[in-house]
């Protein structure tokens, strides 16, 4: 099933990343947060469909869509020519990321557009969690970063929030984490085997940080992914 959409705003968040709040008059979205949603259209006679995960949470007429803009980008490079009024048709929201626990601690890791699934949890959870909560989000460079104030502004409303960037090609003024998102766990999460672990950026990232996890003492019942990236991982690799 698919849902003709009308694009209500449309803004600029980082240099190649602009957001979308996207409305379907009469309905009502119900999904869990972490899910995605797919954009469909034809381009030379192929119905190209990608999926991207709303921010926001559900129970509205309306999705919050963060879509960066790649250089090769099909689907990407189609929604940015997009303007208020404009229309786009979109799938039903679908997806295994979802918050498996809101009793336990959680760590959202993330890196790039990963970010969007972690963004949605997150808000779900301070708003129906009871333990602590820290994100670690890791991008290349600090004009990047995605959502930052957004995030910084949830950690000053919710005490129970930790959130932390590192970049992975920082410039001299930068005097936050550098490196990558797997390198800082054991300085950002006290308990590795009672904390629930939610992951989601590029699939080597995902694949790394999950086999860190475990080094530390993560059980794999606590690592969630959207389980794709280790045959994603293979293929490049072959």
């Amino acid at each position: 099933m698919t849902h003709t959409a009308i694009i209500e705003d449309t803004y600029p968040i980082t240099p190649r990343v602009r957001g979308f709040r996207l409305r379907v008059p009469g309905h009502t979205f119900d999904y869990a947060p972490g899910q995605h949603t797919t954009v469909r259209f034809d381009s030379g006679g192929e119905e190209v469909v990608r999926p991207y995960t709303p921010t926001n949470l559900p129970g509205t007429d309306q999705l919050s869509l963060t879509i960066k803009r790649y250089e090769d980008g099909l689907a990407s490079s189609y929604m940015h020519t997009k303007r208020p009024g404009d229309e786009v048709t979109i799938g039903e929201l679908d997806g295994n990321l979802r918050l498996a626990d809101t009793d336990r601690d959680v760590a959202f890791l993330s890196t790039g557009a990963g970010i969007t699934p972690m963004l949605a949890m997150l808000r779900q959870y301070l708003r129906k969690g009871t333990g602590d909560a820290t994100f670690l989000f890791g991008e290349r460079d600090e004009s990047s970063l995605i959502h930052r104030g957004t995030l910084n502004e949830l950690a000053v409303e919710y005490e129970r929030l930790d959130v932390d960037f590192t970049l992975s090609d920082p410039n001299w003024e930068w005097t936050g984490r550098a490196g990558y998102v797997q390198e800082h766990l054991e300085s950002t999460v006290d308990d590795f085997e009672g904390t629930d672990f939610y992951v989601c950026g590029v699939p080597e990232m995902v694949v790394d940080t999950t086999d860190r996890l475990r080094e530390l003492g993560a059980p794999d019942e606590r690592i969630h992914t959207e389980g794709w990236e280790d045959d994603a991982v293979d293929e490049g690799r072959s």
